[in-house]
This record gives structure tokens, C-alpha cells and sequence, in this order.
């Protein structure tokens, strides 16, 4: 009997150190994935939208007037993209920030004075676009997702190069600034770019710089076939602007562009200062606005 009753006791206790060992291992693999889980901010519209593509979860997203994907429409806003909040972005405890590197001196200091380490991604042009996805697309397990965006971009571009034929299409592009006139975007904008992917001419190549200031003298010894006017900012400003310039500078009467009717307006979604996962969309509309 005694020895019935120790096999018992013993079997009890081996079942019970079994179960809390099992206990044990979940609630330890249950919080290892809470830790996994990433706390991801994206601090710019064109990351939002290139985050929802690769199917991200984010616990952060700018304030901005342009709509974002329904996914994301009631996530934690973290103030403008040329402005965000630092203390609202610390409160989410975020494991990756992201912003864009043309934005990081304006960024730096105030992310310094909380610590923070974001990350600047380069959208300067597609191929930093491509670039950025397929960084993305491996750290956060999202290789098949990215390689569909990098596909279309492709195809854009295999089909771009298929419609350009005999001479150069000489193309001007000018960024409206909101209040404040415009600038001349060079063959290093990502505009700038996407003119060279279609097989256009800029007219304003520079050595560095992505803008220049306007200047009447230069722009009337200018003869560009196409015109391309980028009013990615506050589109319902900027394009009066553009309207009340054309029509009351003399200069832009005299260019065959204006002469031919070849006067495009580059708005959002589609177009923006840096690229956006709409760039093969982008670079089609290009396409067939320098051969038609």
C-alpha cells in the first residue's frame, strides 16, 4: 500500500512539474513574440503609403490634410511631416522610426535631445525607392510584398524606354512652393529623374544641387518642349500661382511648350518632391506626356 501510494505522490508530482514547465515555456514564447512584435512610426506621407503596401503595422502616422490609407486612419497622429512631435512619438515607444533623408538636418536635433535613433531612407529617385523597399521587405519579413511593388516599377519602366523615340524631349520642371513662387527642379529631383527614365532632356542639368532659383534671364534662352509644373503642396495655391505667373510673365508665351499646349500638372497622389510607391503610375503618365 505504502508503495502503491509513493508511485501516486511521485506520478503527481512529475505531472505537475511537467505542467508548469509547459506553462513555463508558453508564457516565456508568449512574451519573447510580444518583444518581437515591431512598434513601427512612419513620419512622412510617402512612408505611410509604401508601409501599407508591405502590409506594416504602425503605431504612428503624421497629421496631414491628404488621406491615408484606411488602415491607418485612427493610428496615433505624431504631427506634420516637416514638424512632427517628439514627445508624442516617445509616448508610443516605438521600435523603428523612419523619416526621410531629405528632412534629416531639419530632424536631427530635435530627435537628439530625446535619444531617439531614426532611420533616414532615401527616396531621392526609383532606384532609392526600390532600394528602400527591399530593405524594408527583409527586416520586416515582407520579401514577397516588396518584390510586387519592385515588379510594377519594372514594368513602368521597361514600357517607358519602349515609347521613346527620335530626338530628345526637352523638359522644364518647376516646384511650386506655397506663398512663395517656385523653384527649378534639376535633373538630380526625383521629377528630375523620372523625366530621364521616360528619355527626356532636362533643360536645368546640374553637377549637386535638386533646385535652383528661378531666374528670367536663364529661362528665356530655355526652348523646352514640355513643361512640368510639380504642386505637391497645397495643389489648391500652388496651381493659381502657376496660372497667374504664366499668364502675366511674357516670357513663358514664348516657349514652344506653352505654344503647343504641353503644360502638365504634377499633383498628389501620384506625384510628390521625393518618390512614392505611385512612381510607376508616375512614370507612365511622364511617359506619355514627352512622346505622345
Amino acid at each position: 500500500m505504502n508503495r502503491s501510494r509513493r508511485i501516486l505522490v511521485g506520478s503527481l508530482v512529475f505531472f505537475l512539474i511537467a505542467v508548469l514547465a509547459v506553462v513555463g515555456v508558453t508564457k516565456w514564447q508568449g512574451q519573447r513574440q510580444v518583444q518581437k512584435q515591431p512598434r513601427i512610426v512612419a513620419t512622412t506621407d510617402a512612408l505611410v503609403a509604401i508601409a501599407a503596401k508591405l502590409d506594416l503595422k504602425l503605431v504612428g502616422v503624421p497629421k496631414t490634410a491628404n488621406q491615408l490609407p484606411k488602415r491607418y486612419r485612427h493610428v496615433a497622429k505624431i504631427g506634420s511631416p516637416m514638424a512632427p512631435n517628439i514627445e508624442k512619438i516617445a509616448a508610443l515607444k516605438p521600435t523603428d522610426v523612419y523619416a526621410v533623408s531629405v528632412l534629416k538636418d531639419q530632424y536631427s536635433d530635435a530627435f537628439k535631445a530625446q535619444k531617439f535613433h531614426p532611420k533616414f531612407l532615401s527616396l531621392n529617385t526609383i532606384a532609392d525607392l526600390k532600394h528602400t523597399l527591399t530593405t524594408l521587405g527583409q527586416k520586416f519579413d515582407r520579401q514577397k510584398q516588396a518584390q510586387h511593388q519592385i515588379a510594377l516599377i519594372d514594368a513602368a519602366q521597361a514600357q517607358a524606354k519602349k515609347r521613346i523615340h527620335g530626338p530628345k524631349t526637352k523638359v522644364l520642371i518647376l516646384m511650386g512652393m506655397p506663398g512663395a513662387g517656385y523653384m527649378i527642379a534639376t535633373d538630380h529631383s526625383y521629377v528630375g529623374d523620372l523625366v530621364k527614365k521616360a528619355g527626356g532632356e532636362n533643360v536645368y542639368a546640374s553637377a549637386a544641387g535638386e533646385y535652383l532659383s528661378p531666374s528670367n534671364e536663364s529661362l528665356a534662352t530655355k526652348r523646352p518642349d514640355v513643361i512640368l509644373r510639380l504642386e505637391h503642396a497645397l495643389p489648391n495655391m500652388v496651381k493659381p500661382q502657376f496660372d497667374q505667373e504664366f499668364k502675366t510673365n511674357p516670357l513663358w508665351a514664348q516657349m514652344p511648350a506653352v505654344k503647343n499646349q504641353r503644360v502638365y500638372d504634377l499633383q498628389q497622389p501620384d506625384f510628390n518632391a521625393t518618390a512614392t510607391i505611385q512612381a510607376a503610375v508616375a512614370l507612365k503618365r511622364v511617359s506619355h506626356w514627352l512622346y505622345e
